[in-house]
């Protein structure tokens, strides 16, 4: 159920109806708006009595919401949600670019990246210290030395940095050195993680697995607006299907569908999903007419040397190149793309 507030509702108001949803033994959610305080209710097993808090003062409406996903769902909040990162606002009419490579491997290769792919109009440079592998005999990343890497090149370039936590473990250093914390598509389903995140001080990017269906994709991100953080963003990276020209097939479909039925940003990862580098670009440019709020791209000084994903990675013209295309495509899609002073 969705309590809507008044438009000159306080907060005394707010916190009172609050209490009265936790003294009937369920979980209050405030959803602020730019006009209005929603109140999120969850963790009812059926219809509530409405009598309870709809006399209370600064109640104006009581909405059932429908959907299995309560937090985020349109039904429960209509406005889209805005994602701050840096200076980038992930969900609005600006166009999010993450890019970088899939591993740190060295200072030297980390900085070269991040120099190159903000020069080129990059918003957030992406980077693995911790990753989980499908081989244990594969680069697993740099860990903790790593993370200092992804800190010294964030205070270098001014990019703000996203990185994976891949267990409660590496969450804690993870939140503290990162500015976005990626959950992957290997952990979509990891519940304890998922409230571990929901926790978290930063923003999340949650990635759909690779058999994910949209409904468990957005009861993953349920996990964690439930916990508390509200700063979610989901990211469609590929599914496994028949096809074997590709790594996993591109699911462009639910960029709409999830645009119509959450409020969340949404995000594409087509080199996870191509695993092929000339199919990149080209499925990069397709997220953005599509509706994407943005990509997240794999990009590497020298990309055939690469400890991981070498065979997707973008060398830095190729990038730069994306990058002039986008800027061709965003306007006609309501987009920009800010240029980096």
């Amino acid at each position: 159920m969705l309590i809507v507030m008044a438009s000159d509702a306080g907060p005394d108001d707010v916190r009172r109806v609050c209490d009265a949803v936790r003294e009937l033994g369920y979980e209050a959610h405030p959803i602020p708006g730019r006009t209005r305080v929603a109140i999120g209710i969850t963790g009812n097993q059926g219809p509530i009595d409405p009598a309870s808090v709809a006399a209370l003062p600064g109640v104006i409406e009581l909405i059932p919401v429908t959907r299995p996903y309560k937090l985020t769902s349109r039904e429960m909040q209509p406005e889209d949600t805005l994602v701050r990162v840096g200076q980038l606002e992930i969900g609005g009419p600006q166009l999010a670019v993450i890019a970088g490579p899939c591993s740190v491997e060295t200072l030297g290769q980390t900085l070269e990246t991040a120099r190159a792919v903000a020069a080129a109009g990059a918003g957030i440079l992406r980077g693995g210290a911790f990753k989980p592998r499908t081989s244990p005999y594969t680069f697993q990343g740099l860990g903790a030395e790593g993370l200092e890497i992804l800190r010294r090149a964030r205070e270098l370039t001014g990019l703000p940095v996203v990185t994976e936590a891949v267990d409660g473990e590496s969450f804690d250093l993870v939140e503290r050195a990162a500015d976005v914390i990626q959950i992957g598509a290997r952990n979509m389903q990891n519940y304890s993680l998922l409230r571990r995140a929901g926790r978290a001080s930063k923003p999340i990017l949650l990635k759909r697995s690779v058999s994910g269906t949209l409904l468990e994709l957005l009861m993953a991100a349920e996990y964690i607006l439930a916990a508390g953080n509200r700063d979610v963003i989901l990211c469609e990276r590929g599914i496994r299907a028949f096809s074997d020209y590709s790594r996993y097939t591109l699911d462009l479909s639910i960029v709409p569908e999830l645009k119509r039925i959450t409020h969340l940003p949404v995000l594409v990862d087509p080199s996870h999903a191509a695993g092929r580098r000339e199919l990149v670009a080209p499925l990069a440019r397709a997220a953005v007419a599509a509706g994407a709020d943005g990509i997240m791209v794999e990009v590497h000084p020298t990309p055939r040397a690469a400890l991981s994903d070498a065979a997707q990675s973008l060398d830095l013209p190729a990038f730069a190149a994306l990058m002039d295309e986008l800027r061709a495509i965003a306007p006609a899609v309501r987009r920009v793309i800010e240029v980096r002073a």
